[in-house]
């Protein structure tokens, strides 16, 4: 073989092209072993070499002639293959390649509804499904993908944002999506949106997304939901007990609207902040909304949340710590007449928000992830919005030697340093108490510090060293009262902040490789 070779690869998989044959000799050539060779040396002519023969044939002029309607009439063949069942010679092929098999004999899909869907959500039988789904697979384990394949998201809101996490929520397997959303498809969202093209222009953006995704994953459930959600819609949207929302819209009432009524129903939702005017994808940053601070979309969110429905806490957000780069469109730039003709709907904004293109698709795929990760079980916690500083580090590992001292542990033998305090402290524990993170009243600091003053690190299990995934973050009374409290005993009397403190430690084992 050369020393410059090009893989043609010829695969079979999904491909009409399974090999060339060569007229006179009729040799079908086997994928991935056929390679164009793009010979060093100018006055020789290109070769082609099979790697399944021992030969390179040397091809003049008319003989590339020959050659190129070999490979025609093979790929015609090939396509005719395809779509027949396993006798005759697609047989004898099938049984020469075996890795051929599979896709001529893939004519059953599982059990699917009367419009063509899956019912059951299990794509390990179907050959088709279960390789596009093969690099999830991978990353999740198999039981975890079926439960993102058996999984119901409703997406509203399908402009840049939505319709990218839709987007990516279909590719990852989700097999059930109800898409929301009342607005058309115009030329100026082209720039933002996931799939929308210029043919498209005109339609609704739920209608253009469900086409566009029959192509894409036919086996999932895609409803298209062509109407504005408000109180008269809530129940047709959010039927049928959805696994997980994204709320994707941009106008504020519309938005505390669906937040409100999806906590009301206990359904998990995410709520997207805004994403025009920004630039930065190193900035977003998931966090709750009573910390929402930061963003201008999400901190109004949260003060009608907490002022027309007493929502304080435990609605995610996906929002960016970066200012805005630029000002909404001036009223100027609005032709003459009543500014107020320029709505879509009455109470929607008049002036437009300059979006770069990058900046929403990005939200859209971080909320894609965060809903799969939520979805398969593998939940992640993302960089805290908050700051803080070295000298807050230093403290909480003096403190920490300070006890570990008192159990007869000297600073040479503790297996932290002030870098695991700082992951311990900041990203695992979030700057909160063990005792009140995810409760009522934790998260009290707002905006982007953290005041740890009042905490300390201690051992969970008194009995086992003070290593980074037996360490929990308390006040310094709780910190003193856990020290004297058997464990046995606390599970009895608070079986879930044990559930809850020991999971986050195993996230935490995980982690550091412990």
């Amino acid at each position: 073989m050369c020393n410059v070779c090009i893989p043609l690869e010829l695969q079979w998989d999904r491909l009409v092209s399974i090999g060339h044959y060569w007229i006179g000799d009729a040799i079908l050539m086997r994928p991935r072993g056929a390679f164009l060779c793009a010979n060093p040396h100018p006055q020789q002519p290109p070769r082609i070499q099979c790697a399944s023969m021992p030969f390179a044939a040397t091809l003049d002029g008319r003989s590339w002639a020959v050659f190129a309607l070999g490979a025609a009439l093979g790929a015609g063949l090939a396509a005719a293959l395809i779509r027949r069942p396993l006798r005759g010679p697609a047989a004898w092929i099938g049984g020469m390649y075996p890795w051929a098999s599979p896709i001529c004999a893939a004519g059953s899909h599982g059990s699917r509804d009367g419009d063509g869907h899956r019912l059951d959500g299990d794509f390990v039988d179907d050959e088709i499904l279960s390789e596009q789904l093969t690099r999830n697979c991978q990353f999740f384990g198999e039981d975890a993908q079926r439960r993102v394949a058996a999984s119901f998201v409703v997406v509203v809101g399908l402009g840049g944002v939505g319709s990218h996490a839709a987007h990516l929520l279909l590719r990852s397997g989700v097999g059930h999506l109800r898409l929301v959303d009342f607005d058309l498809v115009s030329l100026s969202t082209l720039n933002r949106h996931a799939v929308a093209t210029r043919e498209d222009v005109g339609t609704p953006k739920a209608t253009c997304l469900k086409k566009h995704f029959e192509q894409i994953l036919p086996e999932a459930k895609v409803e298209a939901q062509v109407v504005m959600y408000t109180d008269e819609s809530e129940g047709s949207i959010l039927t049928g007990n959805p696994d997980f929302v994204i709320d994707a819209i941009d106008n504020i009432d519309t938005k505390v609207s669906l937040l409100a009524a999806c906590v009301s129903r206990g359904l998990k939702v995410l709520c997207v902040g805004g994403a025009g005017a920004k630039a930065d994808p190193t900035r977003l940053r998931f966090a709750d909304i009573s910390e929402s601070s930061v963003d201008p979309l999400a901190r109004a969110v949260r003060h009608r949340l907490k002022k027309n429905h007493g929502i304080e806490r435990g609605v995610p957000v996906l929002l960016s710590t970066e200012k805005p780069q630029c000002a909404l469109v001036s009223l100027g730039a609005i032709e003459s007449g009543n500014p107020l003709d320029y709505q879509i709907v009455p109470g929607f904004r008049v002036r437009t928000i300059p979006v770069l293109g990058t900046s929403p698709a990005l939200f859209g795929m971080a909320s894609a992830s965060y809903v799969i990760c939520s979805l398969a079980g593998r939940p992640f916690q993302g960089e805290p919005v908050f700051q803080m500083q070295m000298a807050q580090y230093d403290t909480q590992l003096a403190r920490l030697e300070e006890r570990e001292e008192a159990r007869g542990v000297t600073q040479s033998e503790m297996q932290v340093d002030v870098n695991d305090v700082a992951v311990l402290v900041r990203d695992v524990w979030r700057g909160v108490s063990a005792a009140h993170l995810g409760r009522p009243g934790c998260g009290k600091d707002k905006g982007l510090n953290r005041n740890t003053s009042h905490l300390v690190l201690t051992r969970w299990d008194s009995k086992r060293p003070a290593t980074a995934d037996n360490l929990v973050l308390l006040e310094f009374d709780e910190a003193d009262a856990h020290d004297q409290t058997d464990l046995r005993d606390l599970r009895q009397r608070d079986p879930d902040f044990v559930s809850h403190v020991e999971g986050v430690l195993a996230s935490c084992r995980r982690m550091f490789g412990l």
